[in-house]
């Protein structure tokens, strides 16, 4: 018979992808999680993994199984936190995949009173460029810049920011003036590799940009230091280059409007951590609707 702990082996290494990682999350060796994972294959009759240098790949039965066994492990985490008892500290692990922009500068500071008010829980946060798609096993909570398509993951509208163009003051005197979006050909643009972007407002905002992009980046942090540090012109979420005092707008009137939604799997919605990090996000924009959508603030670029 298959039992919950064979199940929650499978998925450590279905979620991870290599044992070594597997091992770390259950906190055992990874020679017992290939143990019990060959166990399990042997009691089904059928293989769950195919074994590669890269990692392990779930195959077609493997595939299978994963629904069944988020069910379990799902059941299991409810029967926990109920046992646990309302009002307690939460414990486990909320695995939240996002923006790198939206995950440096929004969420993370505010990851203290979560912490503060539950030791015990850990929270995985993995920062990605917009382009990046995850499967269901690889995160509880998502941010993403376009409309949750998969049927497996409940969706929210989680708000709305502009993006605008910044550079530094010295920048912009040292260089031709900028009065449209066409005498942007005459300068350093930083911004997204090409054949890695995908998400339509960013697109948008592409299509003004000079075609020969001379500082291409899939990180934004990596943007926004380059442009702080002088190196050219950037377009950057307002909520970031706001708070900078080294940078100003250019073209102040142009600007672009952006759309996080948050995506939760279906299975893993009601689990009360996962609601605590939901409830965390909600408040985190409400509390910056100023810095997402408000006006420009701030110095404006030298004439």
């Amino acid at each position: 018979m298959v039992s919950a702990d064979d199940l929650r082996y499978f998925l450590a290494v279905a979620r991870r992808g290599r044992l070594t990682l597997a091992a770390a999350q259950l906190g055992v060796d990874h020679t017992t999680v290939g143990r019990r994972v060959v166990a399990l294959e042997r009691a089904l009759g059928q293989r769950l993994f195919d074994r590669a240098a890269h990692g392990w790949q779930l195959t077609e039965s493997g595939h299978r199984l994963l629904g069944p066994a988020e069910l379990v492990a799902t059941a299991v985490a409810s029967a926990e936190e109920l046992l646990g008892g309302r009002g307690q500290s939460l414990t486990g692990a909320v695995r939240i995949v996002c923006p790198d922009g939206f995950g440096a500068f929004l969420l993370a500071p505010a990851l203290g009173a979560l912490q503060r008010d539950h030791p015990a829980l850990t929270v995985e946060l993995i920062t990605a460029s917009p382009h990046v798609a995850h499967t269901l096993q690889e995160f509880d909570l998502a941010v993403i810049q376009r409309v949750p398509s998969s049927r497996r993951v409940v969706r929210q509208h989680l708000t709305d920011f502009y993006l605008r163009l910044y550079a530094t003051p010295d920048y912009l005197s040292s260089h031709p003036r900028v009065r449209s979006a066409a005498d942007l050909a005459d300068h350093v643009v930083i911004w997204h590799i090409d054949d890695m972007l995908d998400v339509p407002p960013l697109s948008a905002l592409h299509a003004l940009l000079p075609s020969q992009i001379a500082i291409q980046s899939t990180n934004l942090v990596a943007h926004w230091q380059a442009a702080a540090a002088g190196v050219g012109i950037a377009p950057l979420p307002q909520y970031i280059a706001a708070h900078d005092p080294r940078l100003v707008p250019v073209l102040p009137e142009l600007q672009f409007r952006g759309t996080y939604w948050l995506a939760l799997r279906r299975e893993h919605a009601r689990l009360t951590r996962v609601r605590a990090v939901e409830v965390l996000m909600q408040e985190i924009v409400a509390a910056r609707q100023d810095d997402l959508l408000g006006p420009i603030r701030g110095p404006l670029p030298p004439r």
